[in-house]
């Protein structure tokens, strides 16, 4: 593959990614049936704003990321890389662990609701739990982050360089057509030659009581 289009499809790639992390963090994760006091059993519907808060943070981290790829040289793109596996593997562990102990992922929600603290109070309130297909297209998105990053390590040295957008500009003075430079104004100088007369001019004259027609 080419060293641009091989560094726009993991560019792109990282920012894939990322968009998926962060729809799976906005979808329902674990539905959780919790018994109330006096009040029978609700189903609670737990989103990874709940089970997972940290993921939005890392998603956005991935597009911050995929932005400063653009733009950097060959050791900043190795850094990148590695940050990158390590975003995946945090967005891995962020779904590994609402998938692992639903119960302990829908705790703030269970306490929102009954009014419940505490780890063992929540699992004994807790009746039972269904977990969606939503943590595990969070943990896709961490192996393809993760995966993309070991990518741009091994490839960096592949990559194109940055281009300068702004080239240095240098003035030089232009010459007149015999070949004479001509002098550059004096600034800071008073000049003894009065001003010519402008309609604003006799209008501030006439509003401080004086006569433009004397000058």
């Amino acid at each position: 593959m080419p060293p641009r289009r091989l560094k726009l499809v993991l560019i792109l790639t990282v920012l894939g990614a990322s968009s998926l992390a962060l729809l799976a963090w906005t979808q329902v994760w674990v539905h959780a049936e919790v018994g109330l006091p006096d009040a029978g059993t609700q189903v609670l519907q737990v989103d990874g704003a709940i089970a997972a808060p940290a993921l939005t943070a890392l998603a956005l981290a991935g597009f911050a990321l995929a932005g400063a790829l653009t733009i950097a040289g060959r050791l900043i793109r190795v850094v990148l890389g590695g940050l990158e596996v390590l975003l995946g593997f945090s967005v891995f562990l962020a779904g590994y662990l609402a998938v692992e102990d639903p119960s302990q992922a829908s705790a703030a929600a269970v306490t929102a609701a009954t009014g419940i603290a505490g780890h063992e109070s929540i699992q004994l309130s807790v009746l039972g739990t269904v977990v969606t297909p939503w943590p595990f297209v969070a943990m896709g998105a961490a192996v393809i982050m993760s995966a993309t990053g070991v990518i741009v390590i091994v490839t960096s040295a592949r990559w194109p360089g940055p281009t300068r957008k702004y080239q240095a500009v240098r003035f030089e003075p232009v010459a007149d057509p015999d070949g004479s430079v001509p002098a550059l104004p004096v600034t800071g100088v008073a000049s003894t030659e009065p001003a010519p007369a402008d309609s604003v001019g006799d209008w501030d004259d006439l509003s401080r009581g004086e006569d433009p027609t004397a000058r």
